[in-house]
């Protein structure tokens, strides 16, 4: 397959590594979707990867704590989640990095962009932990900032539905599903595609979105490819 995308920052919810069990690493689930993302990579894309926290934390749900500390719960929660992908990652034979917003310099590189980009342009997988490094921000924002610091063509954001919809498709059978839409509609109907301030910041950087099935490891291949999977969101 040809490659339609030179650099790809790829999404991972932290929900898609529990799989079935819905909590925690599920080693199976992981595996396949790195088996996926292998695919890809050997396409040529090169590829920055963002992994969310919520098989183990999340913040807003988390009571009477602070908000700030428990943003910080989940910034750690995103480091598991990052190196069990780079370990299964490893496993296939591929050249990893994972750089954290935090510092932690016995378990994984800083974050700087000049050196993500490097690793990249090297063949090698770079995954970004730590969300932005500050509360308040969801790991959605910090893919859509980490992809406009290493000038990605595109987001691609692998979730566990197939696309954006405009009312939830598990609790509404008429749900109708967009092929493509608008960072203003997003914006404007309050679509469940990323969080606002992620959509804003790829819309001022003309970076579009790709939501997609990551039950099927096979969609970020696909996707690489051009081929019509999930919902595309692009402004105009």
């Amino acid at each position: 397959m040809q490659t339609k995308y030179k650099r790809i920052l790829l999404k991972l919810s932290g929900e898609a590594l529990a799989g079935k069990q819905g909590f925690g690493l599920d080693v199976a689930t992981i595996h396949s979707i790195c088996e996926g993302i292998k695919k890809a990579h050997e396409m040529g894309t090169q590829i920055g990867i963002v992994v969310g926290g919520g098989n183990f934390w999340r913040g807003r749900s988390s009571g009477e704590m602070e908000r700030t500390r428990a943003d910080q719960i989940g910034m750690l929660a995103t480091v598991m989640n990052s190196l069990a992908v780079a370990d299964a990652l490893e496993q296939l034979g591929l050249e990893v990095r994972v750089q954290t917003a935090l510092a932690m310099q016995q378990v994984a590189e800083p974050y700087i962009r000049n050196r993500a980009i490097r690793h990249m342009e090297k063949g090698r997988i770079v995954i970004m932990a730590c969300g932005t490094g500050n509360p308040f921000f969801s790991t959605d924002s910090a893919s859509a900032l980490r992809a406009a610091e290493i000038d990605a063509d595109i987001v691609f954001k692998a979730t566990m539905v197939d696309g954006v919809y405009d009312k939830d498709p598990k609790k509404h059978s008429d749900a109708v599903k967009y092929d493509t839409l608008t960072f203003t509609k997003v914006l404007n109907d309050q679509l469940a595609v990323m969080d606002s301030t992620a959509a804003t910041l790829c819309r001022d950087n003309n970076l579009p979105i790709l939501v997609f099935d990551i039950s099927d490891p096979d969609n970020i291949a696909k996707a690489v490819a051009g081929e019509n999977v999930g919902t595309l969101v692009i402004e105009g």
